[in-house]
């Protein structure tokens, strides 16, 4: 017995015994991160056939490789007056929203790309070519149907969905979603006629200015509820004051009352100088 425990004392003593309970310990929590880790609930899990993605591969060569490199990877574009982003892990629904609104291709150099409506591109095209960029890497994946249906949603919905809008976006797009003025040149566009797909696309992507929303700050249930309330707010959201004068807030309305208000003083005052004559 006090020979075994001798051995088993020497075995523990053993030089590669710290290497050996490290290198345990590691794969154990390694193991626990894995199993517990929360997933990313819009990762790219669609899947394409090779005669998509080879499709939509040479629709990136002929189309965007020459700003963004022939790796996605980003390269100089051809005038030297900038250099397209790297492209590995945007998703596809980064490619479907910057293509699908005419963003991209670039039609030129600009503090901030346009929405174009002439699209360039098929929704087939447009979905090769974002199953070829969602290969390369994970990434935020198009939204399907069952986040973009507005079929069940009810008036508290719009409500809760207005409410987190004017507490993450009213600061650029505006209370009502109009739009705003960004600096360098740079703008928020106005979300009116907006299409539900691209305006989920904008918050899990992030294009251009705006911040990236995931789940842990806006929950998709959460985004499908502010895409319901700038879809429908003509419909939910009552004007109690009146003409919304383009909802830009006090600043068109004080305008419209100085104009207004001046105006009739000074139409006031010529009649009562013309009658006292």
């Amino acid at each position: 017995m006090t020979r075994t425990l001798t051995a088993l004392s020497a075995r523990r003593r053993h030089p590669l015994a710290v290497v050996v309970l490290i290198a345990l310990a590691l794969v154990l929590v390694g193991g626990l991160y894995a199993a517990v880790a929360p997933r990313p609930a819009e990762a790219s899990t669609a899947t394409a056939d090779a005669d998509d993605l080879e499709a939509g591969k040479e629709l990136f060569l002929a189309n965007c490789a020459t700003c963004h490199g022939l790796d996605a990877q980003g390269g100089e574009i051809v005038d030297g007056s900038g250099a397209g982003p790297s492209l590995i892990g945007v998703g596809a629904a980064s490619v479907d929203f910057q293509v699908g609104t005419g963003r991209m291709p670039l039609q030129m150099s600009s503090a901030q790309a346009p929405e174009v409506p002439k699209i360039r591109f098929s929704q087939e095209q447009i979905n090769q070519m974002a199953a070829y960029i969602a290969s390369l890497a994970p990434g935020p994946a198009i939204p399907g149907e069952d986040i973009l249906d507005l079929s069940d949603v009810t008036a508290q919905d719009v409500s809760r969905g207005a409410q987190i809008f004017r507490t993450n976006c009213a600061m650029c797009h505006n209370f009502a979603g109009k739009g705003g003025a960004l600096t360098g040149g740079k703008y928020a566009p106005d979300l009116t006629g907006v299409e539900g797909k691209y305006i989920y696309e904008a918050m899990v992507t992030g294009p251009q200015s705006m911040p990236v929303f995931p789940n842990s700050t806006i929950s998709p249930e959460d985004k499908t509820a502010i895409i319901a309330w700038l879809t429908q707010e003509e419909e939910f959201r009552p004007e109690p004051g009146g003409l919304p004068l383009g909802s830009l807030g006090p600043v068109s309305e004080g305008l419209l009352a100085w104009i207004a208000g001046i105006g009739l003083l000074i139409g006031c005052s010529v009649w009562l100088g013309m009658k006292s004559s």
